[in-house]
């Protein structure tokens, strides 16, 4: 549509039902960002109060980041969180890739029930999961440490992994593979050719989102870890038992911007490569 067009087009009335007709609608939107923001904004201010006293400001300090970066049991902690995410990002992403191909592939037989199966752990409740694999390692008698911990967050981050990446393969043109296949490409040089490219903006987006699930995650980690596998989540819960201190809301803070910085990382790459297939 031109600036012709759009000048000389018509002004469009707004229906009685568009919502800035609704009495409230952008009150309610502007309490809801505040609701969910707002702590977040308090906690990153008051993780540079030089009082100890979180609730009291006494002046703008940064003791209380180098007091986080160098407390041992911290770094500890935040060791055993990047090695379990970093592990159950890649299992995960790659156990994910290979059931969306083969979901995307063919039809068969029960492939919705298999889907429903997939995306079961983003409906149930963290905790009955949790519950189910401490039940499980009990009765196969593995004893809790880390390695329990990764294979608990794979399982888990699956389903994350897994959306992104069906999303961009159902968006996928079948028509290249056909092309691929018109060239004597056989099945696993189209995939890695052809398919693998074009789906890599959805797998780096999986693989970022199941690194950030496992990163967070408190609740798996506390039923089906053990000595050894202490994570920042369930070290900075140790912490708050005794009251909330401006180290708490520093480590806090450290871990939003990583998020941030993975979350707008992700899309930075993925809006590249789409970029660069357009043209």
């Amino acid at each position: 549509m031109t600036v012709r067009s759009l000048v000389s087009s018509p002004i469009r009335r707004a229906a009685p039902g568009d919502a800035k007709h609704w009495p409230g609608v952008a009150f309610m939107a502007v309490l809801f960002f505040a609701y969910v923001y707002l702590p977040i904004a308090v906690l990153i201010a008051l993780s540079f109060n030089a009082n100890e006293l979180v609730t009291i400001w006494s002046g703008f300090s940064i003791d209380w980041y180098v007091k986080a970066l160098q407390n041992e049991e911290m770094l500890r902690a935040a060791k055993n969180s990047l090695i379990i995410a970093v592990v159950a990002a890649t299992a995960s992403t790659a156990l994910a890739t290979l059931a969306a191909v083969r979901m995307a592939r063919d039809r068969f037989v029960g492939q919705s029930a298999m889907n429903v199966m997939i995306a079961l752990p983003l409906t149930v409740p963290e905790i009955v999961t949790a519950v189910a694999t401490l039940m499980f390692f009990a009765m196969v008698g593995i004893t809790q440490g880390l390695i329990t911990v990764m294979i608990a967050h794979t399982v888990f981050c699956i389903p994350f992994a897994y959306l992104p990446i069906r999303a961009r393969l159902e968006g996928l043109d079948p028509k290249l593979i056909e092309a691929a296949g018109d060239l004597y490409a056989t099945p696993g040089k189209a995939f890695r050719k052809v398919t693998l490219p074009l789906i890599m903006p959805g797998i780096i987006s999986g693989a970022v989102l199941a690194f950030i699930i496992s990163l967070d995650d408190f609740v798996t980690t506390f039923f089906v870890g053990g000595a050894g596998s202490t994570t920042l989540p369930i070290y900075i819960f140790g912490l708050i038992r005794v009251g909330v201190s401006p180290e708490v809301n520093a480590i806090s803070s450290i871990m939003l911007l990583v998020s941030v910085a993975l979350v707008s990382l992700s899309l930075l790459l993925g809006r590249g490569r789409g970029q660069t297939q357009h043209r």
